[in-house]
């Protein structure tokens, strides 16, 4: 990534005020400053030399969203978006300025929550059972012993541990839309039957977390089911919303 210009944290309505003491990307953390864009301002701070995604980058990325995030409406961008210079920017916004305003007022009051559901990697006794296309290669092993019959056997399992736990999670997606405004499909995760992403007001929170709490207590020979949030909305904000690039 580049390491001169201004680097771009999100939209903010015009009024919006930063945290107190607000850091961002870079050692030592740049100082945040608010860019006034017309009715919205962006918060940008100078794009520290050597930018790269390291885990303390991305944490005070998303730590300084979500702070800004507790005083209204954020329009996120990903980690790692740098612009050339403050015209680059405020011509962008201005080009944008409807859309931006959109955005912002239908992601007010609301955070992302993101599922993923994974398959569990033990209780093989019961997967054979319950499989017969496991219980098959199994068999099959046992009879004809041997390197190819032992990897059938491996594939087979793998593939009955994930329609197991797609199964189990099938209802999951339903019954959290109940409590969001909107979900997106999240791009595919090695190893996961299911990620997904949920634009949930903060009011309904307790609740959503329960519903996902209860599906895991329901199913824990099934289902891996990991819970992230709140996060600032990446899900459900278009990547052209971004400003250009270095």
């Amino acid at each position: 990534m580049a390491g001169t210009g201004m680097y771009v944290y999100g939209i903010v309505g015009g009024a919006h005020p930063l945290p107190a003491d607000a850091r961002g990307v870079g050692d030592p953390p740049a100082e945040i400053r608010l860019l006034p864009a017309g009715e919205l301002a962006v918060v940008v701070s100078a794009a520290p030399p050597g930018l790269r995604a390291r885990r303390r980058d991305l944490m005070a990325h998303q730590d300084l969203l979500l702070e800004l995030a507790e005083a209204g409406p954020v329009l996120p961008m990903r980690f790692g978006v740098v612009a050339p210079d403050e015209s680059t920017v405020l011509s962008d916004v201005a080009a944008r300025g409807g859309e931006h305003t959109a955005i912002l007022e239908r992601l007010d009051a609301r955070v992302e929550m993101n599922v993923k559901v994974m398959p569990v990697q033990d209780n093989l006794a019961a997967l054979i059972r319950e499989d017969p296309v496991v219980r098959r290669a199994r068999e099959e092993a046992r009879r004809r012993p041997g390197y190819e019959a032992n990897i059938r056997l491996g594939e087979a399992v793998s593939a009955g541990l994930r329609r197991r736990a797609t199964a189990a999670a099938a209802l999951l997606p339903a019954q959290c839309a109940e409590l969001a405004d909107e979900m997106r499909p999240g791009p595919e995760v090695e190893g996961c039957v299911l990620n997904i992403s949920f634009l949930v007001p903060r009011r309904r929170e307790a609740d959503f977390r329960a519903v996902v709490e209860r599906c895991a207590a329901a199913h824990p020979d099934r289902l891996d089911l990991r819970l992230t949030g709140p996060l600032p909305c990446y899900s459900f904000v278009v990547p052209e919303s971004a400003p250009a690039r270095v």
